[in-house]
């Protein structure tokens, strides 16, 4: 089962505590240490936009790349209501293509998570480097291998709201690193004829997610060809641990004459 097709449509309303506000408070201020306040930047891997919208309400020209035209259906009805002058594009972040380059690149909520092989995720950084202008920042987040085998483990999650509920079964294979959730999700259906009875749709989605080491992000990034610059706690905005949960890191494009793009 595809990702992020009937999911996409309760997608905000189950994600409604993620702080996006305070993520886009920490990229604009990362941003500026490097120069960076206006100008275009790239939201890889942007689902329904909240963040990308949030970043053009702090006067960055966005571009927003996701590969679900569901999500990417619900952040251009965003972009109608808001006004803003997004770019979408329904693309794979491991093949992406712009129209040139952009000053940033900014990919959070565990995206890159979803690229389950180191070859997929160089392939994706190599793009971004790429794309990026000539000392261009990348930022990005990534769960970690921890947060997968050790927190969320083999479980089960249910949460009941007003017009859905869900069902989320957790699995972790320690083999091969990768973290299955399979989700179960009833919604209730506002269309139907008044019976006296609530009727709900159900539906279901696999998502696969791996979990990465802080050492091999760095290692796949300098192997893209960009420089390593810093990592930090998402959470706490502080050093890295052995349990962090979440990891920011940041990257800068290299000469790409040094480093020729394939």
């Amino acid at each position: 089962m595809e990702a992020y097709t009937d999911f996409a449509g309760v997608y905000d309303q189950l994600m409604d505590e993620t702080p996006y506000t305070q993520w886009c408070q920490n990229i604009v201020q990362e941003l500026e240490k490097y120069g960076i306040r206006d100008g275009l930047v790239l939201d890889l891997g942007c689902g329904t936009g909240s963040l990308t919208e949030l970043l053009a309400g702090h006067g960055f020209d966005m571009i927003g790349v996701d590969s679900s035209d569901q999500m990417l259906n619900i952040a251009c009805e965003k972009r109608e209501r808001s006004g803003c002058d997004i770019l979408y594009l329904g693309q794979d972040m491991r093949s992406f293509e712009l129209y040139g380059t952009v000053r940033a690149v900014v990919s959070v909520c565990d995206s890159l998570n979803y690229l389950l092989e180191e070859e997929d995720l160089t392939a994706c950084f190599r793009l971004v480097n790429n794309y990026l202008d000539p000392n261009g920042i990348f930022i990005f987040d990534f769960n970690t291998r921890y947060k997968y085998e050790t927190v969320i483990g083999d479980s089960v999650i249910a949460e009941n709201r007003e017009d859905c509920s869900f069902i989320w079964e957790n699995y972790f294979d320690p083999e091969s690193g990768i973290n299955e959730y399979d989700l179960t999700i009833f919604v209730r259906d506002t269309k139907a004829p008044a019976s006296g009875q609530e009727l709900f749709s159900r539906f279901q989605e696999v998502h696969l997610q791996r979990g990465y080491t802080l050492q091999t992000m760095r290692s796949l990034i300098e192997r893209s060809g960009m420089a390593f610059v810093r990592a930090y706690d998402a959470d706490t905005l502080g050093e890295v641990t052995e349990t962090s949960e979440r990891i920011y890191c940041v990257a800068q494009e290299r000469q790409k004459s040094s480093t020729p793009f394939s």
